[in-house]
């Protein structure tokens, strides 16, 4: 009764919204956020929203990665009285970028209810730090205004906290901040503007933060470097911006509105090879040589309010190729006029990979290296998968001009990748063939390998299901593996594709307290978990996880300096403390920087009676813009490979753990084996990379026992270790290629005397 009491509640605000006029005013609801596909689902939760935008903030309802209570969790555009589906996960402010976040107390309250303007504020605290948000929406405005005040009332400084409002998205694309293309994280000298916006087609959400300094995570994270004495208050100040079309001119527009300056206009039409205008035509601007935005126009028009300034302008389209760039200076109170016309339509490029010594085709991974790279991803991507029901095949959409593509099927680790040359011609279809050269079959030999952390279009993924597996087979993996966070929505239709395709499927998630991430497998399908992550220690969620059925749990990115438990647990800042309980140690592919730290914390572990043996994830949330099993496993399972088999091998440790290079023992990692008293253990590794050889260090009780260095010519080489067994010890070896590409294995351990009798 009250679930159904609940749908009609939910059910009668959005028939009373879809039923308001165009002038609608604000409005507050408390309980179910009316949002479709929002998660802020619990009674106490609140949603304000006008004619134009909808936000839900988390009161009852617990914020994902264990963020305090009465964080903004939900945000739609409104068009037409009807909300739009969900579109973010979570937009808000971070104190400290995304450190454990400690928080004894959190009230949200409505300040402000009329038709003109809607006021709740969120009090929360980090620690000693109070942090006091004002979500504003006033009538007829497409932004939610978010003022924070952050105030120190504790006895010491806080001293440079990275704090500052973030943008994670629920799908679609991500256009970072304008000015800094290639950057990922750093200070924001440079920036072309305050914001960072994530949109699709049929939208666009913008974080405006003025004054930010610096930004992180992808530039999904926009900070100012804070430093707060005791008593002293920072302010903060947020737009959220929500449009219904992945059109940045009025996401520019309210930027000059905002910061006072005047104004120009430029418009024209855009029309194709014939004349006719193109149904969605899309006019880039750049400033200082790099994209600062976009307006997608409508029937052959577009349109474009500015700051004055010098710019280029490039008309473009889907499928279409790029006009040649226009400069024009626009000045204050301009109204110009520019026309783009002959884009000529698309034509096609048909794909078909196989192996080049068995003929069978495989699944790929295609890559524009060069050509034409659709700066907004709704007209096209750069990169391309094979299809799933077809192996080995593919058919793309492409603008016409000339390219050359990167062809890769377990790429880096088994083969190299082959470059293809094509012309594409408006209207016509090219035909590549193309084969690759696997140069080494681990599976032949019994070892198998997984990517053990990846995300698919949940929380802050954006892969949907099939797209996950075509990734990971095109990176030449024998598992598929799913880790999100907290969630196990994708594991049944993972399942479906594992069984079509006749691969072993890896049911995961992705544990994520504020302090630290966990991974544990395998996990009963698709059953969802009941902790609340803020709430949770270490021990918790290790009990959650074997309610689950996870007989193996690994600590994600050990040492990032956020979501690292045993970062945080040196730092004492992980709830609950250290619980030694589990298994595995992982190499993130997204932060090589770690290997050396991770890599120490193991050694250490593995001169005690209780060792972690390592794994290795890439963390892939985007396959478009990331490579999955960039980092990976590979597991020695004799027999037929099944998932069992394979986690059981890397729990004791029969394992190793690659960017690139592959490493075969004759003596199974993570094994004992004794020498006669003054002799030796003759330790042999079969050593291989694509890229050919750079170095092979050889380490015994965490130390350099030898370093082989190689000419980066060969990519087969044979070491033998001669391993004393004068006194107990354990030797392990690294691996570089000439690309820079590291493996790491598991120890060997070798003890004097005769093995003892079991």
């Amino acid at each position: 009764m009250a679930m159904r009491l609940r749908c009609r509640t939910g059910l009668l605000v959005a028939l009373l919204f879809a039923s308001a006029p165009a002038s609608a005013a604000v409005r507050v609801v408390v309980g179910p956020t009316p949002i479709p596909h929002g998660q802020a689902n619990a009674a106490g939760d609140i949603t304000i929203m006008n004619d134009r935008v909808a936000v839900a903030i988390a009161v009852k309802t617990a914020p994902p990665w264990a963020i305090p209570h009465g964080a903004l969790i939900d945000a739609a555009p409104v068009t037409g009285g009807v909300i739009g589906p969900d579109r973010v996960t979570f937009a808000d402010f971070l104190p400290n970028s995304w450190s454990a976040w400690p928080s004894d107390r959190q009230t949200v309250r409505i300040v402000e209810d009329t038709p003109a303007e809607a006021i709740v504020e969120a009090v929360r605290t980090w620690g000693q730090v109070e942090i006091r948000t004002r979500y504003i929406l006033k009538d007829a405005d497409d932004s939610v205004h978010l003022s924070v005040t952050m105030t120190n009332g504790g006895p010491r400084p806080v001293e440079k906290a990275l704090s500052g409002f973030v943008l994670w998205s629920m799908g679609g694309y991500f256009f970072g901040v304008p000015g800094l293309p290639d950057q990922t994280e750093g200070p924001a000298g440079g920036a072309l503007a305050d914001r960072i916006t994530a949109y699709d087609r049929d939208w666009a959400i913008a974080m405006h933060m003025p004054g930010f300094d610096r930004f992180g995570f992808g530039q999904k994270d926009l900070y100012r470097q804070t430093t707060l004495l005791p008593g002293q208050s920072a302010q903060f100040d947020g737009w959220l911006q929500i449009v219904p079309r992945g059109d940045l001119a009025p996401i520019v527009a309210s930027e000059i509105q905002r910061e006072g300056q005047g104004v120009a206009q430029i418009s024209g039409r855009v029309s194709g090879a014939d004349g006719t205008g193109l149904a969605a035509p899309v006019v880039v601007v750049e400033k200082n040589g790099r994209p600062l935005a976009w307006t997608l126009g409508q029937d052959g028009h577009y349109a474009f309010t500015l700051a004055p300034g010098s710019y280029r302008f490039y008309a473009t389209g889907e499928g279409y190729a790029n006009t040649p760039g226009v400069a024009v200076t626009l000045g204050k109170g301009d109204r110009r006029t520019q026309d783009f016309a002959g884009l000529a339509p698309p034509g096609r490029l048909h794909l078909l990979v196989h192996d080049r010594a068995t003929g069978r085709p495989v699944d790929a991974s295609i890559a524009i290296e060069q050509g034409q790279r659709p700066l907004v991803q709704y007209l096209g991507r750069h990169t391309f998968f094979t299809e799933l029901d077809r192996i080995g095949q593919a058919d793309i959409p492409l603008a016409v001009g000339d390219y050359v593509f990167s062809v890769q099927s377990g790429a880096g680790f088994t083969a190299r990748p082959v470059l293809v040359k094509v012309h594409i011609r408006p209207g016509q279809t090219s035909t590549e063939d193309v084969s690759i050269e696997r140069l080494f079959r681990p599976e032949a030999l019994g070892w198998y390998t997984a990517d053990m952390h990846h995300h698919s279009d949940q929380a802050d993924g954006v892969t949907p299901p099939a797209d996950l597996a075509r990734s990971e087979l095109a990176a030449g993996l024998d598992l598929l593996l799913v880790s999100d966070h907290d969630l196990t929505t994708n594991h049944r239709a993972l399942q479906a594709i594992a069984d079509q395709r006749g691969v072993p499927f890896i049911p995961s998630a992705e544990f994520s307290p504020s302090w630290g991430h966990f991974n544990a497998y395998p996990l009963r399908l698709g059953e969802p978990l009941r902790l609340e992550m803020a709430k949770a220690t270490a021990t918790d969620v290790y009990r959650e996880a074997r309610r689950l059925g996870a007989t193996t749990i690994q600590v994600n990115h050990p040492d990032a300096p956020g979501e690292g438990y045993l970062a945080s647990v040196d730092r004492g800042v992980a709830q609950g403390g250290l619980d030694p309980a589990y298994d595995l140690l992982e190499i993130n592919g997204t932060m090589p920087g770690d290997d050396t730290k991770v890599l120490n914390r193991a050694w250490a572990s593995w001169t005690t009676n209780h060792p972690y043996f390592l794994t290795a994830g890439s963390d892939t949330h985007d396959v478009w813009n990331a490579q999955s099993g960039n980092a990976r496993l590979y597991a020695y399972v004799p027999g037929k490979l099944t998932v069992t088999g394979f986690i059981d091998a890397a729990r004791h440790g029969h394992a190793f753990v690659s960017h690139g290079p592959l490493i075969f023992p004759d003596h199974m990692f993570g094994e004992t084996f004794f020498a006669p008293a003054g002799g030796t253990v003759a330790l042999g590794f079969d050593i291989r990379a694509v890229n050919g050889l750079k170095r092979v260090s050889i380490i015994r009780n965490g130390k350099l026992a030898r370093l082989i260095d190689y000419d980066g010519k060969r990519d087969t080489v044979h070491v033998t270790v001669d391993a004393a067994g004068a006194a107990d010890g354990w030797y392990a070896l690294s691996v570089e290629d000439k690309a820079g590409c590291t493996a790491y294995t598991n120890p060997i351990w070798v003890r004097p005397g005769p093995k003892p009798a079991h």
